[in-house]
């Protein structure tokens, strides 16, 4: 099982999302790298009740 097959979004509900999300492909500073992965990680930590690490 690859990382894709655990995504709570398909491919078109994430294009029309992601336009209303704020960052770029910036590799550094405070813009995320991937905001899907961003995202989808927040939902599992919602989802499994996994507390927040910092």
């Amino acid at each position: 099982m690859g990382v894709l097959d655990r995504l709570i979004f398909r491919d078109d509900q994430w294009e029309r999302m992601s336009v209303h999300i704020i960052g770029d492909e910036r590799p550094r500073g405070s813009s995320g790298r991937d905001n899907r992965m961003f995202i989808e990680a927040v939902l599992w930590i919602v989802r499994t009740g996994s507390p927040w690490r910092t």
